[in-house]
């Protein structure tokens, strides 16, 4: 999967994660993070994440021993290293607060049973906390530390108290020549600071000068004496101290792997109550699991974005488990994707995810994500090679327990060729019984889904008022790019934004040849009556011809009866195509296409207008082609389309008030 955590910036979670640690060991297990397979062991995890939040949510502060130093010391051990007073205090203040833990989590047993039975398995070591409170205090070893060491530090005392009063009479015999009246050290030893053009009158060793050369340093030589009897007795120090500080870190040594495992433990720890915090700060809950490829999220949130994003309702696995979103651009497709993958790696990492109560996750073998976020710049070739390379990695190992999250099918290359080719890749998938979400914007893969069993439709809200994506995600239903309304929005001319529509419609069978010349469009229109008889014909003459044989076969008595001019009026007017608003039909004769602006008038006359020209022709020359329902959206204002901008803005205005002298004005009908 690691290839799927890194398209789905797993690593980020990991790194908000490790916020929340406070132990090198903590950090440790966060960045070795991973989503398990097996189901027992994920349920496991997530009940410890779970337990962890409660203590949390109670307000509860955790006695997490700090592991400052002591991973050092654990590296140490063993190597012949003498520890430190300093090492010796980390293991003590360690310990301390080990038995801290260790009373705090019996004390839980009922609010988180498994993880309070954690701290069964560690131990409080009184014996070495003892011995090392006894000897060390505030970083140096105390004076009964052992009787030895006591004895050598009160000859100590004395003799220091003896050089003192010695150096009292010589400052007072010799204060004439003095820099100041005050006793220095040089190199351990008690020195006089002496005027350099005196210093031949005290007698004794210069064992330093000062910066400017004004001062000289001389150790007296009636402290000789005195002072070699006090090296040699910190020397003796130093040896005692040694020897302590030996013994001690042999007793630590004894209780090497009784550190250790409360070492773990405290790291385990750790790593457990830093995902319980994330969870409280992303609005973490623990959700259902199942290994049928089942996922049901309610309201759930991109653990990056946070509140930023829609809540997301997302349902796959039952009654179908191939899914195709569409939408517009930027309408939160791949955001959807995203969360979808993401939530399901954190759910199996063991991380409670940030969704609604009563959501459910499945436990895949595998994740395969083919995500692009459009931000590279290698040419279309380059980018669908890239795809292909990723796809086929993906039919590598796809199988039943295998989420697939395709982002952009069939982009990169010719639409006609990707669709063909994202189709077989689907139904390939759907072999298998692999769980696929895919994101497109082509019509062919949305049309596809929506005929094919074990496939369904979704869309993105997109509010067309606004221009603005709603993200919310709806199950069961084709969504629309939206590229003609946001493009007339956004001020593009009325006639390119109908040439489209009717070249996107038609495709190639439309005469794509620029004729924009109204008065061609007129005097076409004007034949109609001189060709509507031949149009009867054409129409019926591509029907089935019947043989002559059989014609001249049939009985007298199965000639229909007369019927009046009332019942053929009935009968042609009920036979007449039902058009609506916004129809798209094609003209025969004229081989354009148009949309229906009015409906047809008691003589069956349709009012189509084909790019800014509005005439009316019979209903008999006109053939459907695309219904409204399928070109726009539920309650679109066709008002956009039949009319100029200008026109709706004087119309939007004579809805609210009256203005003087304010017309509309309208071009006529061609004949």
């Amino acid at each position: 999967m690691n290839e799927a955590m890194s398209k789905l910036e797993f690593s980020k979670i990991r790194a908000e994660l490790e916020h929340y640690a406070v132990t090198y060991l903590g950090q440790r297990h966060i960045q070795q993070l991973a989503p398990l397979t097996q189901p027992k062991a994920i349920r496991h995890r997530l009940g410890e994440t779970e337990e962890a939040r409660r203590l949390l949510e109670a307000r509860a502060s955790v006695p997490l021993p700090s592991l400052e130093g002591i991973e050092l010391v654990l590296d140490l051990l063993g190597t012949g290293y003498v520890l430190t007073e300093r090492d010796l205090g980390h293991i003590a203040q360690f310990l301390r607060s080990c038995c801290q833990l260790i009373k705090y989590m019996a004390a839980k047993g009922e609010l988180a049973p498994t993880i309070s039975s954690y701290a069964a398995s560690m131990q409080e070591l009184d014996q070495l906390l003892n011995e090392i409170e006894t000897s060390i205090h505030g970083g140096r070893i105390v004076d009964h530390a052992s009787k030895e060491l006591a004895k050598i530090r009160k000859k100590i005392q004395v003799t220091e108290e003896r050089i003192k009063r010695k150096l009292d009479q010589l400052l007072n015999r010799h204060q004439s020549i003095l820099m100041e009246h005050v006793i220095s050290k040089r190199a351990g030893r008690y020195v006089l600071p002496v005027k350099k053009e005196y210093r031949k009158q005290i007698k004794g060793t210069l064992l330093d000068e000062s910066a400017s050369g004004q001062t000289v340093f001389i150790e007296p030589q009636e402290l000789l004496s005195l002072q070699m009897e006090l090296s040699l007795l910190q020397s003796e120090e130093a040896k005692e101290e040694t020897k302590i500080l030996s013994e001690l870190t042999g007793l630590t040594e004894r209780y090497e792997q009784e550190l250790r495992i409360n070492v773990d433990t405290v790291g385990m720890y750790d790593f457990i109550l830093a995902r319980g915090k994330y969870a409280l700060a992303i609005g973490g809950r623990n959700v259902s699991l199942n290994q049928e490829g089942y996922i049901h999220l309610i309201g759930a949130v991109h653990p990056l974005l946070g509140a930023a994003m829609i809540p997301l309702d997302f349902r796959i696995g039952r009654g179908y488990r191939t899914l195709i979103i569409t939408g517009p651009n930027t309408g939160g497709k791949t955001s959807a994707l995203k969360t979808i993958g993401l939530i399901t790696l954190m759910v199996q990492s063991g991380l409670l995810v940030p969704v609604q109560e009563g959501s459910e996750c499945a436990i895949f073998e595998e994740v395969a994500v083919d995500i692009g976020d459009g931000q590279s710049l290698e040419h279309a070739l380059s980018t669908f090679s890239a795809h292909i390379r990723n796809i086929k990695d993906i039919l590598l190992t796809a199988g039943t327990s295998t989420l697939v999250l395709l982002d952009e099918m069939a982009s990169g290359t010719d639409p006609g060729e990707g669709v063909g080719l994202s189709i077989a890749i689907l139904e390939e998938l759907h072999r298998r019984q692999a769980t696929v979400v895919v994101t497109t914007h082509f019509t062919e893969i949305k049309n596809f889904a929506a005929r094919s069993p074990g496939f369904e439709n979704a869309r993105m809200e997109f509010d067309t008022e606004t221009l603005e994506p709603l993200y919310r995600l709806r199950i069961g239903e084709a969504g629309h790019s939206y590229a003609f309304v946001i493009a007339a929005r956004l001020g593009i001319p009325e006639a390119i934004i109908a040439r489209s529509r009717e070249i996107s419609q038609l495709g190639r069978s439309v005469d794509l040849s620029l004729d924009h010349e109204p008065d061609r469009i007129s005097e076409r229109g004007s034949d109609q009556d001189a060709q509507d008889a031949s149009l009867g014909e054409t129409v019926i003459s591509s029907q089935p011809a019947v043989p002559d044989s059989e014609e001249t076969a049939l009985p007298s008595f199965r000639q229909e009866p007369a019927v009046t001019e009332a019942e053929h009026a009935a009968n042609e007017a009920a036979s007449r195509p039902k058009f609506r608003l916004g129809d798209r039909v094609y003209i025969p004769y004229l081989k354009r296409s148009g949309t229906v602006y009015d409906l047809p008038d008691g003589r069956g006359n349709v009012g189509v207008m084909i790019q800014n020209d509005k005439i009316r022709i019979n209903h008999k020359r006109l053939k459907p082609f695309i219904g409204a329902e399928e070109l726009y959206p539920e309650e679109y204002d066709l008002d956009i389309v039949f009319e100029s901008k200008e026109n709706r803005k004087k119309r939007n205005l004579m809805k609210r008030k009256h203005v003087e002298g304010l017309t509309i004005e309208t071009k006529p009908e061609s004949p």
